[in-house]
């Protein structure tokens, strides 16, 4: 466990005055700041300004890359407390500009009548074994930089169903099995901000199966647009999830994609929708 980055410290927030908090990026995933940080961050900072409400949506718009190298400024727009529903809006600052915004809804925990779509079945994590075993098997056939950037140590433990290499035409739909590998603790709040991060995690590769291309491709530009969470129930996050991915549209430079996030005994705890940018250049 020592190899692995703790996102609960890693994401931790410095309060430096009323609705203002400081965060912090790694730089172990290049030159720009991966989404799913900011999004986890900004839940985070509109936690500190909310009590007894559980955040049940967050609709996120990414403005411009974000900069390791650099401190995140997160500023909390206390929009509205009413007697049932609380909700904010985070802005994501570096270099005095805008590069991320979040609205997220928070609700005070309250019973209703409850169904919900079925988990597709799916070898499970155990028999699909180690994701990183399983990318090791791959890893001789990818571009030096993509065998760089996949042999480093990640907080999240995934394991694909049904792994592609990126020249391959898939379908545009995938599976995968993800855990935080870092203990979290007791707090609910912190399981559903890990989650929040993860969801970020494999969705244009999914968009971009039926092209047969791959983040790696020469001249690929691919960015998160716009991102959507609705959290419908509490979960362990360090327990195994299935989170199941679908792309129904591509069009315009742009891909669409749909997810549902299942506990292992079939409990639908989120649905995901994003758009981002695949666009090809010419090389």
């Amino acid at each position: 466990m020592n190899d692995v980055e703790n996102l609960v410290e890693t994401l931790a927030l410095e309060p430096i005055e009323v609705n203002l908090f400081r965060g912090r990026a790694t730089d172990s995933d290049g030159p720009r700041i991966f989404g799913g940080h900011v999004i986890a961050q900004a839940l985070l900072a509109a936690y500190e300004t909310v009590q007894d409400r559980v955040c049940h949506s967050i609709h996120c718009y990414f403005i411009r890359p974000g900069d390791p190298k650099v401190p995140i400024l997160y500023e909390v727009d206390r929009a509205r407390d009413g007697s049932s529903f609380t909700t904010r809006r985070v802005i994501a600052i570096q270099h005095g500009r805008q590069i991320f915004n979040l609205a997220g809804s928070f609700q005070v925990p309250e019973e209703g009548w409850e169904h919900q779509a079925e988990m597709p079945v799916v070898p499970s994590p155990e028999e699909l074994g180690d994701g990183g075993e399983q990318m090791k098997a791959m890893i001789d056939q990818m571009p030096e930089e993509q065998r760089r950037w996949m042999s480093r140590p990640r907080p999240i433990d995934q394991r694909p169903v049904n792994p592609r290499l990126q020249s391959e035409v898939r379908p545009p739909f995938s599976n995968i099995w993800m855990r935080a590998k870092a203990p979290i603790g007791d707090d609910p709040r912190l399981h559903q901000v890990l989650l929040a991060y993860a969801s970020d995690m494999s969705l244009l590769e999914t968009a971009l199966r039926p092209s047969g291309r791959g983040w790696q491709t020469p001249g690929m530009q691919s960015a998160s647009l716009d991102h959507a969470v609705w959290f419908h129930r509490p979960s362990n996050f360090n327990d195994w999830h299935l989170y199941v991915q679908n792309s129904p549209s591509a069009s315009g430079g742009r891909g669409f994609i749909l997810g549902q996030v299942f506990t292992q005994d079939g409990k639908l705890i989120a649905s995901v929708a994003q758009e981002g940018l695949i666009r090809q250049r010419k090389v």
